[in-house]
Order: structure tokens, then sequence, then C-alpha cells
């Protein structure tokens, strides 16, 4: 069946990986939300082809984010699907982090998919149908040092799906959350080799992650009709 997917912070990193993936079935349209990454957004959405759109928003920006959805919904007359994928991260020791990166943090990996989400769910409640899935991190079940602001971010993502998930189950709403492990994106452009080789060595498959690794856990929970507030981690074994 077709799906209208709105994917945020699409242009890179995992969300390209996803869009990559979810292109390959031309039913889907795909709607790639970008802010800052313009030239990757154009240059992703001549790859997939005719079944994706790109579209800027900034997704802490709450009439930004209405008028997207205001968008899709005028064009496509639904949103099946949504992946709050946008998201930042900063290392930084505790004592060293400041009231502007804890709030550009939360607002950035919490906050947008709270605004995003709460747009979205309306036409899925009156559809009685929906998927959203919150990309999450692992330092969001466990916690990560130097990462305080970040992994609050992220286990914050995971309360909001639990919690939500229960509440809008009734209207066959399924809420999941990935929690993916070191991934090879950008994200990880500061750590040293030494850094990355260490991770490796930590992690039982002994490398890192790929972007279409967590495209096809993705993939799958988009087609799973029986799988709601659940937490999935692909992380090589890093954490068991």
């Amino acid at each position: 069946m077709k799906k209208v997917i709105l994917i945020t912070g699409a242009a890179k990193g995992i969300g390209r990986g996803i869009v990559e993936e979810l292109s390959k079935n031309q039913e889907n349209t795909i709607i790639i939300n970008y802010n800052k990454s313009e030239k990757e957004a154009i240059e992703l959405e001549k790859k997939v082809g005719e079944n994706a759109e790109i579209y800027k928003a900034d997704v802490t920006n709450k009439s930004e984010v209405e008028e997207m959805i205001r968008f899709i919904i005028g064009k496509y007359g639904k949103i099946d699907v949504l992946i709050n994928n946008a998201g930042i991260s900063q290392i930084k020791m505790f004592n060293d982090i400041t009231q502007e990166d804890w709030n550009t943090m939360l607002n950035t990996n919490l906050t947008s998919a709270f605004i995003t989400t709460k747009a979205v769910t309306p036409n899925m409640i009156h559809n009685k149908n929906g998927c959203i899935i919150n990309i999450s991190s692992i330092w969001g079940i466990v916690g990560g040092s130097c990462e305080v602001h970040y992994s609050a971010s992220k286990a914050g993502l995971i309360g909001m799906s639990k919690a939500l998930a229960k509440e809008l189950g009734p209207s066959n709403i399924r809420i999941n959350v990935i929690a993916p492990g070191d991934i090879d994106t950008d994200m990880n452009k500061d750590l040293s080799k030494d850094a990355i080789e260490e991770i490796k060595q930590s992690t039982p498959l002994g490398k890192l992650g790929k972007p279409i690794d967590i495209a096809r856990c993705v993939k799958w929970l988009i087609e799973d009709e029986f799988t709601t507030g659940q937490v999935i981690s692909p992380n090589g074994g890093w954490v068991i």
C-alpha cells in the first residue's frame, strides 16, 4: 500500500540512509525534511527519483513545522509515517555544558520531535492509522560520559515514545524507538582514529554500524503491525 513518509533531518547520515532504503519501494512518497543542508537535500532528491520531495523547515520552530504538515496533507491527503530523525551531538564535560548548550540540545533532539509529532497525530488519529519512529541513541538507554545533555535528550525520546504508544494505541498508531550504537556518519567526525578503533574493539561484532543497518530496521517497523512502545537498539552487541 502506498505510504506518505516524512523524515526529519533527512539530507545526511542516518536520515539519508533511511530515504535511500525506503525509496526503493516506488509506491512510497517520501518527504525529505532539511534545514541547513540544502545542497545535500537537492542531491538526494535527484538520486532517489520522482517519489521523493524536499521541504525546508526548522523542526524546532512550531510555525514552520505546522506549515510543512499543512503542505504535505494538502498535497498528498495524509501522512502515514513520521520518522523523527533530526538531531545533533556534542562531547563536553558536564561542568563545561552551558545553559545554551543544554537548551540547543534539548530543543533539537527532543522538543523538535514533540512539535512534529503533535502536528502530525491529528491526521493519523482521524485516519485511525499511523507509524511514528523516533531515532534515539544507545546513550539514551545507558548514558554516555561527557554527553550528559545528549544522553538526556535521547532518553527523553524514549520516555515520550513509550507514554504516547499507550495513549495512541487505541487509534491504531504505533510508536517505536530505534537506539543505534555508533554509526559511521558525520556525527562521529570529531572522534580520533584511536577513539574509533577503541569503539570497534569494545563491540562484539568489531565494527561500526552503517546507516543502512538503521534503515532496514525502520523499514521493518513500518511494515510490522503488532509492535509498539518498543526500543530496538542495533549496536553490534556493544550493549546487551
